[in-house]
């Protein structure tokens, strides 16, 4: 079997947080969304069935966790925290996709959200 690409992903995971340049999103905060698809090589974890060979989504959770904690103005920020967050701790990790979504953006527009997107590649 050859393995072209293998990831660990986290999918619409929700956050409360106060990311955001209008005064009132620093006080009461808003509802953010997170997806991240994070290339990591899992043949050894196919083989040992061992959760010490593969990349552990519940730390890789907890790593998220802890920088949407951190208020920031600019999403842009939070997701290169994260992405450098990710790299610093995971040294076998090959690829991050993030998507981070403010839902509800105070835009006066009808949407689900808007975002960012963050495609970094060793």
């Amino acid at each position: 079997m050859k393995i072209e690409g293998s990831y660990i992903v986290l999918r619409h995971v929700r956050f409360q947080a106060f990311h955001g340049v209008m005064p009132q999103e620093g006080i009461v905060g808003g509802d953010f969304d997170v997806d991240l698809r994070v290339g990591y090589p899992l043949e050894r974890a196919m083989e040992s069935d061992e959760v010490n060979d593969t990349l552990n989504y519940a730390a890789l959770y907890a790593l998220v966790k802890q920088e949407m904690k951190q208020p920031s103005k600019l999403l842009e920020h939070v997701a290169g925290r994260i992405v450098a967050a990710i790299d610093n701790t995971f040294p076998l990790v090959t690829s991050i996709d993030l998507t981070l979504t403010k839902l509800n953006p105070p835009m006066g527009a009808d949407c689900e959200g808007a975002g960012v997107e963050v495609h970094w590649k060793r």
